[in-house]
């Protein structure tokens, strides 16, 4: 990959081609797509990095931007597209608060908060959200790039996070890992070879109402590719759950810390 003013060159490990990204060749391809939300093509630096590339490559994400906005308001779409900014910076507060301060003036519909997934701790994570959120406005959905483990989503709700993305609940699905109300399950293991309950007898997926947990056992066992789709299906139907769960609780003025 080799990344220039213009924009990013990567090279195919499937076949060595060379394909060029630029701000206005994202948006047109994210427009094509019919994607709900489209992010500003940005750098994210890698981490651990030094002050001095962190505000180079936060630089040119904010150059980038206006590219992008510029690309996203000439493009056009049979259903209204939002377009998000990226707060860049890496673990650095000066640089993250200039990042929040410019991309919080661009005409965005929204703000995602990247570099926050590339390797470093919960805690400077947490830190960088500490840093961002008091300043990006109240009144436009603040997403957070990356991000979205289980234990995370409850304590990352209550710094101000209103949207994610993550692979976890697919990738767990793919390890044969589901997800319940009382923790992570592994099913392949040889206990659940005669368990004829469902996954969670709380969950309403298609999955447990139609699959025990011995099927899909022996689904996981013989590597039959029905048993990653049921997973699949059971983890991303309880990470629904959960967060429509957050969300009623918020709506009726609670605390995110009363979903169990």
């Amino acid at each position: 990959m080799k990344i220039d003013e213009d924009g990013v060159t990567f090279t195919s490990h499937w076949d060595g081609s060379q394909h060029r990204f630029t701000p206005e060749k994202s948006m047109e391809l994210q427009w094509d797509l019919g994607s709900d939300i489209h992010i500003a093509f940005d750098e994210c630096a890698p981490f651990p990095t030094t002050h001095d590339y962190a505000k180079k490559a936060m630089d040119r994400t904010h150059r980038w931007a206006i590219r992008s906005l510029a690309m996203h308001k000439r493009c056009h779409g049979i259903n209204y597209q939002a377009l998000y900014g990226v707060v860049q910076g890496s673990v650095y507060e000066d640089l993250r608060k200039e990042s929040a301060r410019f991309t919080s003036a661009l005409d965005v519909d929204g703000f995602a908060i990247g570099g926050v997934a590339v390797g470093e701790s919960k805690k400077e994570m947490v830190q960088v959200l500490d840093w961002v959120m008091p300043m990006l406005p109240d009144d436009k959905p603040r997403h957070l790039l990356g991000v979205g483990e289980i234990d995370d989503i409850i304590p990352l709700i209550a710094h101000g996070v209103d949207t994610f993305d993550c692979v976890q609940p697919t990738r767990l699905a793919r390890m044969g890992i589901v997800l319940t109300k009382g923790g992570e399950i592994s099913i392949s293991k040889k206990e659940f070879e005669e368990d004829v309950q469902p996954i969670d007898k709380t969950c309403q997926c298609y999955t447990c109402k139609n699959y025990s947990r011995a099927y899909i056992h022996h689904l996981f066992h013989v590597r039959e590719l029905l048993g990653y789709r049921l997973a699949t299906i059971h983890n991303v139907f309880f990470v629904h759950i959960l967060v429509k769960e957050i969300r009623d609780i918020i709506k009726k003025g609670g605390s995110v810390y009363g979903v169990k």
